[in-house]
């Protein structure tokens, strides 16, 4: 297994590396690991309307000011140069809480406008979505992920620190009707909080046609409080699905998807449930009853997927990031506002992709939290 698979640390630097005489002609976004970013994730802002507490601290946190924002025009120029120049064919926009964001389906009208169109999507905690589901399929939103931790309204407050539960069930459910499906709905697992809940959300979004991913919580809060012993693994979380289905892996190709799914069956012909098994890429157990959907385990810890990693970031107020955990950042803002063309910020961008480290390297002793918080960089 390569140094890559495993996700170990490489360089940290972010420095522009354009010139670098080893970097093949090559217009895309290729790295020295024979990776390929090819999905843009783009936030839009970094406030949010929820609070939760394994992002940000209740009274939230100093936002950015607007003049250091970038503009619409300015994001949809950045995205452009990515579709036509770099080969990025899917953009996701997130926040903080992208739906905050004011003008925000005239950006989106803009990228769909695109040529060529790349797959867009959104990532939102849900809350006003139920009242805007139309209006982003009309702007040419494809598919939505949503925010969501629990069924409990209590839970839900003490998560979020906000009694907005059924706000968030409402815009999933007008999400669904307004055909921006898959609805991918992402929860992290609390422990003592909510670590019981897996099953019973997965039961919900089999019954609503929703697609659920699990992921393992990382070390991007605001208050660097995350402590690996604390964190619900994807071993875990496994294993308290299989207490009540059978789980067998999804045959389908995973390529850069940071899921690893997994197909839910109704039960067994035979045998006890949770002790069916399938070898990854054979496809169900023969004698397993129907498939009822699928479900995915993001295991970014204890699992890293940053060999297939196929991502790269721009934070809201303009900067490039290679990896969500980079400590280093280059800053395309400088060159949109200092006059530099579509050519010289697409090989800056290069660059910096170039220079990407093989993992995220959270093994590492030496292994640094990013100075900004989820929120901030962008999911």
């Amino acid at each position: 297994m390569s140094v890559t698979e495993l996700g170990l640390p490489g360089l940290r630097a972010a420095s522009v590396a354009r010139h670098d005489p080893a970097r093949p002609d090559d217009p895309r976004l290729i790295d020295r690991f024979g990776r390929v970013a090819t999905d843009l994730r783009v936030s839009l802002t970094d406030r949010c309307n929820l609070r939760c507490t394994y992002c940000m601290p209740a009274e939230g946190l100093d936002w950015t000011p607007k003049d250091e924002l970038l503009t619409d025009d300015e994001i949809v120029r950045l995205v452009g140069i990515a579709v036509r120049q770099l080969g990025i064919n899917e953009v996701r926009f997130t926040g903080g809480e992208p739906l905050l964001r004011k003008g925000l389906e005239s950006v989106l009208h803009q990228v769909s406008e695109l040529d060529p169109r790349p797959e867009i999507s959104l990532t939102t905690n849900g809350i006003g979505l139920a009242r805007r589901a139309e209006a982003l399929k009309a702007a040419g939103v494809n598919r939505l992920n949503v925010s969501l931790d629990t069924l409990r309204p209590d839970r839900f407050a003490t998560i979020t620190r906000r009694s907005r539960l059924s706000d968030v069930l409402d815009g999933m459910a007008a999400a669904r009707a307004a055909g921006l499906n898959p609805v991918k709905v992402n929860t992290v697992l609390l422990r003592g909080v909510n670590d019981d809940e897996a099953p019973a959300l997965l039961r919900y979004c089999l019954e609503e046609g929703y697609q659920l991913r699990f992921i393992e919580q990382m070390p991007l809060d605001a208050q660097h409080g995350w402590q690996r012993s604390e964190m619900i693994t994807a071993s875990e979380i496994l294993a308290s699905l299989r207490r009540e289905f059978i789980l067998t892996p999804d045959p389908a190709e995973r390529g850069g998807a940071p899921a690893e799914r997994w197909l839910v069956h109704a039960g067994p012909s035979s045998g006890a449930p949770g002790h069916a098994s399938g070898a990854p890429g054979r496809g169900p157990v023969v004698g397993l009853g129907p498939v009822l959907g699928t479900v995915g385990v993001i295991g970014s810890v204890t699992r890293p997927f940053c060999g297939a990693c196929d991502r790269t970031r721009l934070t809201a107020d303009g900067q490039l990031r290679s990896c969500l955990f980079a400590r280093g950042e280059t800053d395309l803002r400088a060159l949109l506002r200092g006059g530099a063309s579509d050519e010289e910020i697409a090989d800056t961008w290069r660059g910096t992709m170039w220079a990407k480290a093989a993992g995220h390297g959270i093994d590492d002793p030496g292994f640094l939290q990013p100075d900004r918080p989820m929120s901030a960089i962008g999911g």
